[in-house]
């Protein structure tokens, strides 16, 4: 690759390296401030030309590194940095073995860690970060990384990914903290915000889980929330993993434990400002 950027965010090391300067030189701005990997990163994340015509006609970003996706399209070079958020994003998901992967948004305080998971756009991103915006610490919005051997979540606070209208309830953030904003995508406007830098500091600290909440945003919900049982939190965190099947008994152990120890919730809001509430107030009364 002619353009490479080592990265360390949490426990994890990726190397990425690009056949263009400018998704690098984004990605170096969104995480100005992370360490450098290890001189042996754990993954690596290659942007290449998806033909080699494709690198100045029309270019066009085809995602591999040490895991892949044969089928995966090409995104165009605008969309570079979601290109790379991507490639961390799968290489975790299909080579991660140490830890049990759970799809949440993570914030912690006093040591005690709260599970936000459920199905994409539920909010479980936006509201993981309007949390690490108020006096929560930051721990990670895309996987939780649990520890089988210890039970703890280990930080992994990656560029948070806002997604259309939760763009707006950004606008106060610090403009460095900001990376462009990527129209045409997938999933619509995307803007990724660099975590607090508290979250970046402290992101070697772990942290005991303590509350799962299945949030669940809609503009007419009523907030509400309800007791959620173990064996449905099981079943919807299993589904909430990429690697439960892969890790096995570790796997087993590592989720029955955490039902079996760890009450939780389910909450439907129709503003952040219900779901805060709603979280302080559960946050408060947890067993």
């Amino acid at each position: 690759m002619r353009h490479a950027l080592a990265l360390k965010i949490g426990p994890v090391s990726f190397r990425i390296g690009s056949a263009w300067r400018e998704p690098l030189a984004q990605l170096e701005r969104l995480y100005a401030g992370y360490p450098a990997a290890d001189e042996v990163a754990d993954f690596t994340v290659r942007l290449e030309p998806a033909t080699p015509w494709r690198r100045f006609a029309r270019p066009s970003v085809a995602i591999r590194g040490d895991y892949t996706l044969p089928d995966a399209a090409p995104l165009p070079l605008p969309l570079g940095l979601l290109a790379a958020e991507m490639g961390m994003n799968l290489q975790m998901a299909l080579g991660q073995k140490r830890y049990l992967l759970l799809h949440a948004g993570i914030v912690a305080r006093d040591g005690e860690a709260l599970i936000l998971t459920g199905a994409s756009g539920a909010g479980k991103s936006t509201l993981a970060a309007l949390l690490g915006e108020q006096g929560w610490r930051f721990m990670g919005d895309e996987f939780g990384l649990l520890d089988p051997e210890t039970g703890f979540l280990h930080p992994f606070p990656r560029a948070i990914s806002l997604k259309n209208a939760a763009l707006a309830l950004f606008d106060g953030a610090d403009p460095g903290r900001l990376g462009p904003v990527l129209r045409g995508t997938p999933k619509g406007m995307i803007r990724h915000l660099r975590p607090p830098a508290d979250a970046i500091a402290r992101m070697a600290e772990p942290a005991r889980p303590a509350l799962i909440l299945f949030p669940r945003y809609g503009r007419d919900f009523p907030a509400e929330d309800r007791p959620v049982g173990a064996a449905e939190v099981f079943v919807r965190l299993t589904q909430a993993s990429t690697n439960y099947v892969s890790l096995g008994a570790r796997g087993f152990d590592a989720l029955t434990a955490l039902v079996a120890e760890v009450p939780a919730r389910a909450i439907d809001y129709g503003s952040s400002a219900e779901a805060i509430a709603m979280v302080e107030r559960l946050w408060a009364a947890r067993a």
